[in-house]
């Protein structure tokens, strides 16, 4: 009766088996880098909620649907740049708005340090 001959399995699992043993310490000498620790306190908040500035065509300023003066949003703006990450500032400005008022708010926020920056309108001519 024709039997497996299993001695060329047993010749290639010892050749394997010599293999690893010679390539498993060479595995363990990396290169040293110091890793920075992580702060387990930190809390990923998810995406932070965007800030609204209104703009009426009177010059009057609305901060999430709350009037502001000009002095008010300028300490405002400060407080919204330091916070990391940096929440984004949405400017809806009235279409009869003269565009040295949207400018002057502007060079207010880049002062105070805000990057992100974005103008709201409206879709399909409706106001």
């Amino acid at each position: 009766m024709s039997e497996i001959n299993v001695t060329p399995l047993v010749d290639v699992m010892l050749v394997l088996l010599i293999i690893f043993m010679i390539t498993a310490p060479l595995m363990s000498h990396r290169i040293t880098v110091k890793l920075p620790t992580a702060n387990p306190k930190t809390v990923d908040t998810g995406p932070i909620e965007p800030h609204d500035l209104a703009i009426k065509d009177d010059g009057s300023l609305y901060l999430d649907d709350i009037p502001v003066t000009e002095s008010e949003l300028k300490a405002k703006l400060v407080v919204f740049a330091s916070q990391t990450p940096q929440p984004e500032l949405q400017i809806r400005a009235d279409k009869g708005l003269e565009w040295k008022n949207i400018g002057k708010i502007l060079s207010d926020a880049k002062a105070a340090g805000m990057v992100h920056i974005a103008f709201m309108t409206t879709g399909n001519g409706k106001e």
